[in-house]
């Protein structure tokens, strides 16, 4: 993996991520389905690429934090409302969970599991078997 970048929706908040060093682990990805992320994101699921928090860097703009249990933060643009990061010291020490379609290049960490399933909408599970358009479809 080389740097990259990321961003929120209207463009006050910018980060970047290197590529691991050998003391880092690598990227890790998954789709979350726990009611805690469906809510904040208001989503069915949210895809998530972990870093080490020392390959991660806020490039441009503060982003504001809500706390959504006693170790959870949730990092989003104080002006567009984009959800951004997620740290948790208590459950993923050292890392920084990024929301992986603020990449400018989401392709670059495709998801490689579900995880928190147990909560997963009903609906969901079968998601992949619905008719898909290109664009909206006609009439």
């Amino acid at each position: 993996m080389t740097r990259q970048e990321g961003g929120c929706h209207c463009g006050a908040v910018r980060f970047a991520v290197d590529a691991p060093g050998e003391q880092d682990e690598p990227a890790r990805t998954a789709l979350c389905h726990c009611t805690d992320c469906r809510r904040c994101a208001g989503a069915p699921a949210v895809g998530w690429t972990a870093v080490a928090s020392t390959t991660f860097h806020l490039l441009k703009g503060t982003p504001s934090v809500y706390h959504s249990s006693e170790h959870a933060e949730r990092s989003f643009c104080p002006v567009c409302g984009t959800g951004l990061f997620y740290v948790n010291e208590a459950v993923l020490p050292g890392l920084v969970d990024i929301q992986t379609a603020t990449f400018d290049d989401p392709d670059a960490f495709p998801a490689m599991a579900h995880i928190q399933t147990a909560d997963r909408i009903g609906w969901m599970k079968n998601a992949h078997e619905l008719p898909e358009f290109e664009r909206f479809p006609e009439g």
